[in-house]
């Protein structure tokens, strides 16, 4: 197999910047481009046993990989984080315990950013200014970003969400789906 040099800068650069909204959106981010990098090592195991004068080579080989993927993980995930987010955060040489930090402190975040996706999701109305396709596209996205959140919607409240949002021109749409529905 041929391997072809990959640029960390062209897969960070593709990692929206972490900037206190985002956090789910830009975890998810990070790890795909760590494992595609082949960069997520220092996640999946523990940080190997200090190389002594007995280490055997697959102990030193294992033991220099992960320091490498350790290192270039905390230096991915800082350049993908806004300055003022960045500054704030706890120093540290472990990539395992600087997403630890980073994950703290933006839980409370993510927990708000759920309530306005909810409070838009039942408050959206459908005004006729986009398409009807438009106006169920935008309503499943936000369903789609609340998945990410750790909040599922049933796609059966989805279609209730849909439904109420419509004006009352669509009132016989909804009598309809709703008789089909119960058959």
């Amino acid at each position: 197999m041929v391997s072809l040099p990959v640029s960390v800068n062209s897969h960070a650069s593709s990692v929206p910047i972490l900037n206190g909204t985002n956090f789910s959106e830009w975890n998810e981010q990070v790890q795909f481009n760590l494992g595609v990098l082949d960069l997520d090592l220092a996640f999946q195991i523990e940080k190997p046993t200090a190389i002594t004068g007995e280490s055997s080579e697959e102990e030193k080989s294992l033991h220099k990989v992960w320091e490498k993927s350790n290192r270039l993980s905390i230096m991915f995930k800082r350049k993908t984080i806004a300055n003022n987010i960045k500054t704030t955060l706890p120093q540290t040489d472990s990539a395992k315990e600087y997403l630890k930090n980073i994950e703290e402190r933006f839980r409370t975040a993510d927990k708000s950013l759920v309530g306005k996706l909810m409070a838009d999701l039942i408050t959206m109305r459908f005004n006729g200014t986009r398409s009807m396709h438009e106006h169920v596209l935008d309503m499943t996205n936000l369903v789609s970003k609340l998945k990410t959140l750790g909040m599922n919607v049933d796609e059966t409240f989805l279609i209730q969400f849909i439904l109420n949002s419509l004006p009352i021109p669509y009132g016989p749409f909804q009598i309809y789906y709703n008789t089909i529905k119960n058959k």
